[in-house]
């Protein structure tokens, strides 16, 4: 027989010991708009902002999705509702209320400016990946792009997250209704100022008046995010049935660990974001630069190494002794003497805390899934700490693998005609089917392209010496095999 489906109607029949929201979903009033609402967002802030509305009923959220409608057509039948599955030692499932609204920005922008513009929205979260910013290889708002210069053209009927946030800042400088305070939590270095960057520089384009405005006004908090987030599956869905005795189309699962740092902007008028969990501090980059270099850092180099050594899954990588070795001397020699700690982290415990969290076997992490869009993650995981290196004189040689082990990851897809998830898929898979197994030529070309590496690093004799004898190496490994690969990474120096 076919489980219920969970839905407000049904929440009375959870088992006591899933959990469920501690006030009445439907009783709760809209105050935040998320855009980008996938598993992280799921687990992560609207896990937040369900601890909040426990005591406070202003902060239901609104998920906005900028492209597919998957999420909406999923929760819509269960009035929002969905299972978390929170995987340790010991797994819990809690049933979140936190989103009260979902729209898809293609099907009805006009309803998504609508709420963005609401007087009662004060606080508008991103998870759009690096992707959604719209930036150019120098990190600025790239306004040659056709969807922005079409956002430009049409203000009223954007299709970028920056043509949806300037247009709807407009309404409410128009309006004379107070800005809400808008908090990036992708992984991007300096997301906060970032994003303001960017946003300023589309409003400067449409109205002088609207960018000054928005500089002035509107609040662009750093933000760091964490907690190990898989895909969900079918086992996940069955699972969860299994748990609750309810059908869900859509849960998630996390670890147990989470962590949310946000820089103290005193928003009065937003959510008490400390009241829910949440770290607020002067010094997010300190805490992003651990997070980014030892985590983040960590999960890029498992990915692509860990994959041409045989490896399917974070747990499985970390269990090979070679790949393990290789990240506690990555670590200890190239990452933690250029991070400055901030306030209330030790950062050669947080390192422990990392191995540890990678160790848990009821995660199954995809290693596949965290090499999706390498031209993205690896500038700010891992070339911009190798470039700190390089100009403060310390060692460079571990952080050279991961980079050449991305090179021949692609190389491996190319020739296998499997599709790349990156927003540069054309060109990697180009380069990938060009690529010879010889450095030489393969970095020249790589190093061609400019969106795939810093300027200063591409230009480095430096640089360019170390990946080509860290490719010619890995390279040399590869042909021979995972085996070949893992004894590759066990001796390298």
């Amino acid at each position: 027989m076919t489980a219920s489906r969970l839905s407000l109607a049904t929440l009375a029949r959870l088992p006591p010991d899933v959990a469920r929201p501690g006030y009445d979903p439907a009783a709760i009033d809209i105050g935040i708009v998320h855009v980008g609402p996938g598993a992280f967002h799921r687990v992560h802030q609207a896990w937040y902002v369900d601890r909040l509305l426990r005591q406070d009923p202003r902060w239901g959220i609104c998920a906005v999705s900028l492209r597919s409608a998957e999420l909406q057509e999923a929760l819509a039948p269960q009035d929002g509702l969905y299972t978390l599955a929170v995987r340790d030692q010991q797994c819990s499932h809690q049933v979140i209320g936190a989103l009260r609204e979902s729209l898809v920005a293609p099907r009805d922008p006009g309803a998504v400016l609508q709420r963005l513009a609401a007087p009662g929205i004060h606080a508008v979260t991103l998870t759009v990946t690096e992707k959604g910013y719209c930036l150019g290889a120098d990190g600025a708002l790239d306004l040659a792009r056709p969807d922005l210069q079409q956002d430009l053209a049409t203000p009223h009927s954007p299709t970028t997250l920056i043509g949806f946030l300037v247009e709807s800042l407009s309404r409410r400088r128009a309006a004379g209704t107070a800005p809400p305070a808008i908090l990036s939590c992708d992984n991007l270095s300096d997301n906060g100022p970032r994003l303001r960057a960017a946003i300023v520089a589309m409003a400067q384009a449409r109205d002088r008046g609207l960018a000054d405005w928005i500089a002035q006004e509107v609040a662009f908090p750093r933000s760091m995010v964490d907690s190990i987030t898989p895909a969900t599956t079918d086992a996940l869905r069955a699972e969860v049935a299994a748990a609750t005795g309810l059908e869900d189309r859509w849960p998630v699962q996390r670890e147990a660990f989470v962590q949310w740092v946000i820089e103290d902007h005193r928003a009065a008028a937003g959510p008490d974001w400390a009241a829910a969990g949440a770290i607020l501090t002067d010094d997010v980059p300190a805490w992003e630069r651990a997070k980014l270099r030892l985590l983040n850092g960590a999960h890029s180099t498992l990915a692509y190494v860990g994959l041409l050594a045989g490896h399917a899954t974070v747990s499985g990588a970390i269990a090979d002794p070679a790949l393990a070795g290789f990240i506690e001397r990555l670590w200890a020699q190239e990452v933690l003497p250029g991070l400055g700690a901030p306030r209330g982290l030790d950062l050669v415990a947080y390192a422990g805390a990392v191995l540890a969290r990678f160790r848990n076997p009821v995660i199954r992490h995809e290693l596949a899934q965290i090499a999706w869009d390498g031209s993205q993650k690896l500038p700010i995981r891992i070339q911009d700490g190798l470039a700190q290196n390089l100009a403060e004189g310390r060692p460079v040689t571990h952080l050279f693998l991961p980079l050449a082990a991305w090179m021949l990851w692609v190389r491996r897809a190319a020739r296998a005609r499997q599709r790349l998830v990156d927003p540069l898929a054309d060109a990697l898979h180009e380069l990938g089917a060009a690529a010879t197994g010889e450095a030489r030529l393969d970095v020249s070309r790589w190093l061609a392209e400019p969106r795939l590496y810093r300027r200063e690093l591409a230009s480095d004799p430096r640089f360019i010496t170390g990946l080509m004898r860290a490719y010619d190496r890995l390279a040399a490994a590869d042909a021979a095999g995972a085996a070949a690969v893992g004894n590759c990474v066990a001796t390298w120096s």
